[in-house]
């Protein structure tokens, strides 16, 4: 059966690129970057390269990455390392009420702790208000984190009021942007977005699973997580995970120019929109304005759960939100304040740039069947 892939946003299929790259460091190039002999030094180079090529991408200093394991980790040392640091000079804490789980955790564990947190609500489509955003900023606040794309309805939050609100009332907040659904996609730099902190991910770019990488801005104190070595200048110690690390940089030096990406998804969705269309029930729940790689759709009648075990019967894959959620209701779509119904029934697609039509058309096709068969079974 021909295998329609379409979520994305969960994760992609890495690229060649990074697979041999992956393979090569652990084949071939597998010093520790940390030994002092020519397999050290040479995996050194290797660690090297892939910082530069990542802050080639985002437009930073090299010495401003520091390497984790994922954006889930980048996530909590950014919230946690950053809240400790200024919890002497603030307690309060604002993010987005539609932020990934790794945020909206670290967040809450910060509330137990004593830190005050408030979370910004979203219109019907899952966008935030900036002036809400802004009044929430006091000069108690000493963190503020915001994602530049959600990741379950592709809405593109309008993350530099974080820094406009944080000047205007002279807070000494650290700004934190997840930016790991937008990365590779729009144009990401930290400068530009007045950011202090950003994440990143490779695995939802075509690298490997198990790296990320967090954006501190020269200058910026953090406390760290871990403890025991010099690595990653003490922020995240241990041996590097190098076969990651080197895939990474391939996976981001093998990205598709953003207006090449952008167009080809533009098109897939347009032709799945337009395919929705012509479907009784279909309530679309991204925003129109939003990120072209992710459609968020509602299917009324039908549990996520039941028409995603259609699709892949029919060799579709598709998502009924964040995978980090594993079948939970989605807290984002709680957020916009739609009713149970279109919570329930909501399926995500997201777009890599190995889709083609086919994959719509096949998605289609299965989504129809889906409509026709499983509504008749529902009302016997």
């Amino acid at each position: 059966m021909r295998e329609a892939y379409l979520d994305n946003s969960a994760t992609t299929p890495v690229c060649r690129q990074a697979a041999d790259k992956v393979m090569e460091m652990m084949l071939e190039n597998y010093g520790n970057p940390s030994s002092l002999h020519t397999k050290g030094i040479e995996a050194q180079r290797e660690l090297d390269r892939a910082r530069s090529v990542l802050a080639g991408a985002l437009k930073c200093r090299a010495d401003e990455l520091t390497f984790t394991s994922g954006a889930t980790e980048a996530n909590n040392l950014a919230l946690l390392g950053g809240a400790y640091a200024r919890r002497r000079r603030g307690n309060r804490v604002v993010i987005s009420a539609v932020a990934h789980s790794s945020v909206m955790a670290a967040a809450a564990q910060l509330e137990k702790e004593g830190f005050e947190v408030v979370r910004i609500g979203t219109d019907a489509y899952g966008r935030i208000d900036p002036a809400e955003f802004a009044a929430a900023i006091t000069p108690k606040t000493i963190l503020t984190s915001m994602e530049l794309v959600n990741n379950e309805t592709g809405a593109i939050q309008p993350v530099s009021c974080m820094a406009r609100a944080v000047k205007k009332v002279n807070a000494p907040a650290l700004i934190h942007v997840d930016a790991v659904q937008a990365f590779g996609k729009i144009v990401v730099s930290p400068q530009k977005l007045g950011a202090h902190l950003l994440s990143v991910s490779a695995h939802k770019i075509r690298g490997p699973k198990g790296v990320g990488a967090l954006y501190v801005q020269h200058g910026t104190h953090l406390l760290p997580r871990l403890y025991g070595g010099e690595q990653e200048r003490k922020l995240r110690p241990g041996t590097e995970a190098l076969p990651l690390i080197a895939g990474f940089g391939a996976a981001v030096q093998a990205l598709l120019a953003l207006s090449e990406g952008t167009a080809h998804a533009t098109a897939l969705r347009t032709l799945l929109l337009e395919k929705l269309g012509t479907m009784a029930g279909i309530t679309i729940n991204s925003p129109d304005d939003g990120l072209p790689y992710i459609l968020n759709f509602s299917v009324p009648g039908i549990r996520s759960e039941t028409m995603l075990h259609h699709l892949a019967q029919h060799g579709v894959y598709v998502s009924s939100g964040s995978a980090c959620a594993r079948g939970h209701k989605s807290h984002v779509l709680e957020a916009m304040k739609l009713d149970n119904d279109r919570i329930d029934s909501a399926i995500r697609v997201s777009f890599g740039h190995q889709n083609t039509e086919e994959d719509v058309l096949q998605l289609a096709n299965a989504l129809q069947t889906g409509l026709d068969t499983l509504t008749r079974r529902r009302e016997r």
